[in-house]
């Protein structure tokens, strides 16, 4: 007599797709997980980008310099000291207030997607890179970007050529206005530590 093989019951059959379903599951959320890695793209963009613009504005800096010795020493062209330097100098500021946020937005998404960066505890800087969450990683950004857009606006008013009362009065309620959102940045920390 050949021997019977025990037939197979269902609660055989559903562990078995349990099992398989698991795994399926398990390489999809590893794939998924490991997907993250995309972020490097960004971060090495703006990393290089923060590079590039740092490496302009300290450009500018340097040929302004040039510039102004050549001008001490009869060289080169007459220099408008007030308004071709300090628009040279707040455009270079400008550019390295950019590159700040270029800076941060790569620390920011490396922190929060790819891993904790371990050399920034062995060093005594600044909290730039206390980022727990994407809202926090925009505040910040929004924060230099604020500050650049003043920075420029300055730029601006330095070439601006005030004809009558009512440029005057615009240029007035301009700065009025730089200097109001100037302290609602400052009161918005203020109450952000408090609440922490």
């Amino acid at each position: 007599m050949s021997e019977q093989k025990p037939r197979k019951t269902r609660e055989h059959f559903l562990e078995n797709d349990r099992r398989k379903t698991w795994t399926i599951e398990k390489i999809f959320e590893n794939f998924l997980w490991s997907s993250r890695y995309l972020v490097l793209f960004a971060v090495i963009s703006s990393l290089l980008a923060s590079f590039i613009l740092f490496a302009i504005g300290t450009f500018d800096i340097v040929k302004l310099i040039i510039d102004l010795v050549n001008a001490a020493c009869g060289q080169g062209a007459k220099i408008d000291l007030h308004g071709a330097v300090l628009g040279t100098i707040v455009g270079s500021i400008d550019i390295f207030l950019i590159a700040v946020v270029s800076l941060i937005f790569s620390f920011g998404l490396y922190e929060l997607f790819i891993s904790h960066i371990d050399a920034a505890d062995s060093t005594e800087s600044s909290n730039i890179l206390d980022i727990g969450s994407l809202d926090v990683l925009k505040d910040k950004i929004g924060q230099v970007i604020i500050m650049a857009l003043i920075v420029k606006f300055f730029q601006f008013m330095l070439e601006m050529k005030i004809e009558n009362i009512v440029q005057m009065l615009y240029f007035a309620a301009s700065v009025g206005i730089l200097a109001l959102a100037l302290f609602l940045l400052h009161l918005g920390k203020k109450m952000s530590h408090h609440s922490e």
